[in-house]
């Protein structure tokens, strides 16, 4: 007797495995973060973030170039924004001429069809460093969605495809939906960081915007990673309320709320690898522990096979590159 079935029949040469892959990769699954300051001719490595940088404009209108001309047509915009221009309730982040704004401009004058999504929260503009606004260190949830929804309103006037709010705010999306609609911007779309938990992966972020918490934490907005469903919950309140695009961050850690939700919904799942991670794949190739682009590309396969048809990672140029090699 001899198995009727051997499953070793589809792995017998890399063009057979080639064949029969259930997920594949691809450059247009990519977000690429990008962090802005001021100034002109900067482009600074963040330390904790190695091979990453912060640029001045003129450095960002060259880069979304190089992005595009590499296959890369989506980014996410970041602001580092200086301590003087910050305030409990993030005035900066309305500014019609802030730092955000221009690059939004930015970008979309150097490639029109890049798909330019942005950053809404106020922790780069808070003199606390948080998503909110303060109050006997409280988080203000309804006077901060309303300058969220301001702040998103402004970063469509100034052209971008797609504002991202991080803040998780409750009601922000509901309140930053109809304030698009009614100022006569409906084809401007959410992507709603839906199910972002309170993680400890995300400290290289913080330094290269210098947005870290000034007191206490953020996990009386951000999820408790000890809960699963209640990404559900809040995901699924996400939708009612007009995102089209739903968020999970981290990710690696995280590929279980992104296969819950895969099941549950209908509109298209982001996974967001983020600064963390992205830092430790490369401490770990800086000591020579592991093959950094094997694992980069399984890590990215792993994000596709748990449901995500997006993926935000700074290892999305590398990604490029193994693809292409």
């Amino acid at each position: 007797m001899f198995p009727l079935q051997r499953n070793r029949r589809l792995r017998t040469s890399a063009a057979v495995r080639e064949l029969v892959q259930e997920y594949k990769l691809s450059s247009t699954d990519f977000i690429v973060p990008l962090f802005v300051v001021e100034g002109s001719k900067i482009k600074e490595e963040i330390p904790s973030m190695p091979d990453y940088y912060r640029m001045s404009l003129d450095i960002l209108e060259e880069e979304a170039k190089n992005l595009w001309d590499i296959g890369l047509k989506s980014v996410l915009l970041f602001v580092k924004v200086p301590d003087l221009l910050k305030n409990n309730e993030g005035t900066e982040a309305l500014n019609s001429n802030g730092l955000m704004q221009k690059a939004i401009r930015c970008v979309k004058k150097a490639v029109p069809e890049m798909v330019v999504m942005t950053d809404v929260a106020l922790d780069p503009y808070s003199s606390y460093g948080h998503d909110g606004i303060v109050k006997k260190e409280e988080i203000e949830n309804d006077q901060t969605i309303e300058v969220l929804a301001k702040m998103a309103l402004s970063h469509a006037q100034s052209g971008a495809d797609f504002v991202a709010p991080s803040d998780m705010m409750d009601g922000r999306i509901e309140h930053i939906r109809e304030i698009l609609e009614m100022n006569s911007f409906p084809h401007t779309g959410i992507m709603s960081y839906s199910a972002k938990y309170a993680s400890s992966f995300y400290g290289p972020f913080r330094d290269a915007l210098d947005s870290a918490p000034g007191f206490g934490d953020k996990k009386t907005y951000q999820m408790d990673f000890h809960n699963r469903k209640e990404a559900i919950t809040e995901t699924l309140l996400d939708i009612e309320e007009g995102a089209d695009i739903v968020m999970v961050k981290p990710g690696i850690a995280y590929l279980d709320i992104i296969r819950d939700l895969s099941e549950q919904v209908e509109v298209p799942i982001a996974a967001y690898q983020v600064s963390g991670e992205y830092a430790m794949l490369k401490a770990a190739a800086d000591k020579n522990w592991i093959d950094y682009d094997a694992l980069v590309y399984e890590q990215l396969i792993a994000f596709k096979r748990a449901g995500a048809s997006i993926i935000a990672s700074y290892t999305a140029k590398d990604a490029v590159r193994i693809l292409n090699a």
